[in-house]
């Protein structure tokens, strides 16, 4: 099993460039960075987290620069989304930051992605919230059409685009690998159908590691796809060496570990803690 670990990189978080090679150093495998490019003022969808939206969520930095910055200052860490808000971004656009970083990591890239809870935050970037998560099925067709094809074309329901040229090219191949957010069983869903893994977050809904596998080989089979070809990604991961065990001995791919939004004083301890919870296993 992997790990890695999630963070929201605001101004007064502990610095990406000091961040990232603390992880390295401490073996950890990757980073995963939030994205919300702004938060309404009035909004009616509640966040899934509970009554009171922390405020990191309207101070993170955009995911793209934040890992770009890790990757010059790192060797062999993963640098990943935790996730890119793909229905807000253009697509083709997207497709470009997405080889651009996953050549200047040298193929380190992880693209995790999700169509979000914030309904006004959708609306405002044109997305009409009711056909989101088939906006997010067809913009992630698109970009592996771009990545896989020169010229590249693409004609769906909401995404169209006539034969075009867009480089670079992804250094893996056929494309980083995409793991889908998103609760059981949409999420899950979503992944086999055209994921490389799926990125259930703990502590939301019902838990149930053992279950979600399960689900995972059933759908796979169901796909015609190998169940290893859908990696499972255990996001929020509870700090407890007894719980990671578990995952482990499940079968879970990667435990990936909340840090608060703190500086580093507060942050490198718990790195160390963390590094300790995953010694051995």
């Amino acid at each position: 099993m992997e790990f890695g670990v999630n963070i929201f990189p605001c101004e007064y978080t502990i610095s990406p460039t000091v961040l990232g090679p603390a992880l390295e150093s401490r073996g950890f495998e990757s980073l995963w960075v939030a994205e919300h490019s702004h938060i309404p003022v009035e909004r009616t969808a509640p966040w899934p987290g509970g009554s009171l939206l922390p405020q990191m969520y309207y101070d993170a930095m955009d995911p793209f620069v934040v890992l770009s910055a890790v990757a010059a200052v790192t060797t062999k860490l993963k640098v990943a989304t935790g996730i890119a808000l793909v229905i807000q971004r253009d697509v083709i656009q997207l497709a470009k930051e997405v080889a651009s970083l996953d050549v200047l990591s040298g193929g380190r890239f992880l693209l995790g992605i999700g169509a979000g809870w914030g309904i006004e935050e959708m609306e405002n970037h044109g997305t009409d919230p009711t056909r989101r998560f088939g906006l997010m099925r067809e913009k992630i067709e698109a970009m592996k059409a771009i990545w896989g094809n020169d010229p590249a074309e693409y004609h769906g329901e909401q995404v169209d685009f006539a034969p075009l040229v867009a480089n670079p090219k992804p250094i893996q191949k056929p494309h980083p690998p995409i793991h889908v957010g998103g609760a059981f069983p949409g999420g899950l869903n979503r992944a086999v159908r055209y994921g490389n893994g799926w990125i259930p977050i703990a502590g939301r809904g019902d838990f149930d590691p053992a279950a979600w596998l399960a689900a995972r080989d059933q759908a796979c089979e169901k796909a015609g796809r190998d169940p290893s070809e859908v990696e499972v990604t255990i996001y929020g991961a509870p700090h407890d060496r007894g719980r990671i065990e578990e995952f482990a001995s499940l079968g879970i791919n990667r435990a990936v570990f909340g840090l608060p939004p703190e500086g580093a004083d507060t942050v490198l301890p718990i790195l160390d803690q963390l590094a300790e919870i995953k010694e051995g296993l």
